[in-house]
């Protein structure tokens, strides 16, 4: 884009270029922007122009509005998909019915929990509740699947597709298939059966897993009340208060938040049952190898060989950490010496901050909100050509006034897409850091347009005040770059379909982009570039960030650990049945995986609520980490500014979304195929000592 037309472009677009005064310099335009409180036009006869941009969406009714109106397509383009020539106008149809379908249905899954007015939320969880059941339908409408069975099973039409179109082809089917679509009346009608009772499971589960445990007050001594929340005459714990200095408040919690909900168990067991049940019924091993289909892993049996060899090779490494947590535990409190799980969180964090000043409150006043959003700016200018230009909202285009919207745009392709960056605390608003497609990118035949993606950022930070703008701490910073590392998957990708639009792939990939982002976080030459003082401008020093990394080692074998026997548990309990209770398949996977000591009467499992959305896919967390280890080390450590690399990125990892095997796209970035051991070896390199690190602290 000409310097001529972004002056055009920003003309246009209203952008906000708010000015902070600052002792030293000014920021850029989106550093200011979100340094300084939103300043909205007021315009008191500008029209309300919905959610998103979305005219129904003004008031809540709206939501009725705009079900109907998707509804009503839905049946022209059942229809079309049903009658029209087979060949790539099926699979096109196909997308554009499940495009006017998650149009609303994903807007309407983020207004159902981040709005602020009931009304909205209460209507936007109807709408998600109509169009999941319509969506049920379509996916056992015999006729619907017939028209993509007889093209995928004629070889010379197949030949015919390009390689995007026949993916999508397939994964449809696939929707079809564990839908129960190939099975006669009466076993289809119990699939559908099992995927009702599915969904009230899972949701009575996720409910449950959150819900606090009470006690009666009587029962814990009476110092240790005002550690936790008082009610009448019980005490209410609703978290494992990880980070407490008393071993006391630490175990009673555990204890307590941990002790069995037998409401619980039952709905925890007849879930799995359940979906153990429906994978055998549309012709899976088990609910772990339906799940795994298309993934890097593709098998269970391959993730427990990555979760086996990773145990094996870390085995010296965690028994040390276990070890050093074990003689901190006996210098704290000498009387009770033995380490337990409830200690792990707190003694890691104990033996970081004495090896390593890494007190949070050094590094907040050099990573205010505007200087991070200019360091996400400067970097994605440097790998891709990308800039953020903070853009005013329109009247009812945003659900709070604190949201600000930014629009991606490319040096040469123009507006790539829009991110609302809701990222500020408000009370009912989840406590989550998260990222939700509100609309997928594709290529629209009907219009000869490219349909822009656009994307909700959500985290819970501080408001500014008076005397200063939003200050991070390090680890908010680095959740920042997470979250903007799944948005610009979402933005550079320019999928054809938006069935397979950004991060719509296979989870144990969509977590690399996001992962690879944080190590662009910790790495002090991209720090440096906007790392700065907010009243003075000194920059932060460099030994500040390289104590901050080589900290994140203290302990990280135990940690890994850990996850190694989450997602070995969600293996097990996703597999064929075990004839035991979930109880005690965790005792012996936390034996075999973790090594600190099962507390009697506790089920961790009851708080596991990742069981709902990630089943048998706990593990991606590891897998992709591995991934974003070797194709930071590869490809970026050398120079993270690297244009050349940034471009290759984009265009063998990015682009895609899931319109590719996953395994390929890593491939094509790596000029190899990594393997198991690779993977393994990746992660337990991470946790060598950089050597520099303690050149440089002996030199400051």
């Amino acid at each position: 884009m000409s310097a001529c037309k972004r002056l055009i472009y920003l003309a246009k677009h209203k952008l906000l270029w708010t000015h902070l005064r600052r002792n030293v310099a000014t920021w850029s335009p989106v550093g200011s922007a979100f340094n300084a409180k939103p300043q909205r036009r007021l315009g008191l006869f500008d029209k309300n122009v919905g959610l998103f941009g979305v005219p129904e969406l003004s008031c809540p009714t709206g939501f009725q509005i705009a079900t109907k109106k998707a509804l009503k397509n839905t049946e022209i383009l059942v229809e079309k998909a049903c009658t029209c020539p087979t060949g790539v106008e099926t699979v096109e149809s196909f997308d554009q019915l499940s495009d006017g379908l998650c149009k609303v249905a994903d807007l309407a899954d983020f207004v159902k929990i981040a709005h602020p007015d009931l009304a909205f939320r209460e209507a936007a969880e109807k709408t998600c509740i109509e169009i999941g059941t319509v969506v049920e339908k379509l996916n056992t409408n015999i006729e619907l699947c017939k028209s993509l069975k007889t093209l995928l099973e004629n070889p010379d039409i197949v030949a015919q597709l390009d390689p995007d179109t026949r993916r999508v082809a397939e994964l449809f089917m696939f929707d079809f298939e564990i839908s129960g679509i190939h099975l006669d009346d009466k076993l289809r009608k119990e699939a559908v059966a099992l995927h009702v009772k599915l969904l009230d499971l899972s949701n009575e589960f996720l409910i449950g897993s959150h819900m606090p445990n009470r006690i009666a007050r009587s029962a814990i001594p009476e110092h240790l009340h005002v550690q936790f929340e008082n009610e009448g005459s019980f005490i209410q714990i609703g978290g494992l208060h990880a980070d407490s200095a008393d071993d006391l408040v630490r175990e009673l919690a555990y204890r307590i938040y941990l002790y069995p909900n037998a409401e619980l168990m039952v709905c925890l067991e007849e879930l799995l049952k359940c979906r153990y049940k429906l994978a055998k019924l549309v012709g899976y091993e088990s609910y772990g190898h339906r799940a795994l289909k298309g993934t890097m892993a593709k098998t269970p049996e391959t993730v427990m060989s990555f979760l086996e060899l990773l145990t094996d090779k870390l085995s010296d490494r965690t028994t040390k950490d276990f070890k050093m947590m074990s003689h901190m535990k006996k210098k704290l409190n000498p009387r009770n010496s033995e380490l337990m799980p409830w200690d792990h969180p707190f003694l890691s964090g104990v033996l970081r901050a004495e090896r390593y000043n890494i007190e949070p409150s050094l590094y907040s006043p050099y990573l205010s909100l505007g200087a991070c959003m200019e360091g996400l700016n400067n970097l994605f200018s440097h790998l891709f050509g990308v800039s953020l230009m903070s853009e005013e909202p329109s009247v009812g285009e945003v659900w709070s006034e604190d949201v600000r919207k930014l629009a991606v745009v490319h040096e040469t392709e123009g507006l790539l897409g829009y991110i609302y960056c809701d990222f500020f605390h408000r009370s009912a608003k989840p406590h989550q850091d998260c990222h939700f497609t509100i609309r997928g990118g594709r290529w629209c035949q009907e219009t000869g347009q490219y349909q822009l993606p656009v994307v909700v950022l959500m985290l819970s930070l501080p408001h500014p005040t008076k005397s200063s703008p939003t200050l991070l701490t390090p680890g908010m910073m680095e959740n920042l770059f997470h979250e903007m590392g799944h948005a610009m998957h979402s933005m550079l990708g320019r999928t054809r379909y938006q069935h397979v639009t950004g991060t719509r792939c296979a989870t144990d990939f969509a977590e690399v982009p996001s992962i690879l982002m944080e190590y662009f976080a910790n790495d002090y030459r991209v720090i440096s570039q906007f790392a700065r003082h907010h009243e003075t401008g000194q920059p932060l020093p460099e030994n500040m960030v390289a104590r901050l990394c080589e900290s994140k080692k203290v302990c990280g074998a135990a940690d890994t650990q850990l996850q190694v026997f989450y997602a070995a548990l969600d293996q097990l309990y996703h597999s064929k049945p075990q004839n035991r209770s979930t109880t005690e398949i965790l005792k012996e996977m936390q034996q075999k995986f973790y090594g600190l000591p099962y507390a009697n009467n506790t089920a961790w499992q009851l708080r596991f609520s990742h069981l709902v959305g990630y089943g048998a896919k706990y593990y991606s967390y590891l897998m992709s980490r591995a991934v974003a280890s070797m194709v930071w080390k590869q490809c970026f450590v050398q120079d993270p500014l690297n244009r050349d690399m940034g471009e290759r990125y984009r265009r063998e990892m990015l682009a895609h979304g899931g319109a590719k095997e996953p395994m390929l796209m890593v491939e094509g970035m790596l000029q190899r195929r990594p393997t198991i051991e690779d993977f393994v070896d990746a992660l337990v390199s991470e946790l060598n000592p950089n050597f520099e690190t303690f050149i440089m602290d002996s030199e400051s």
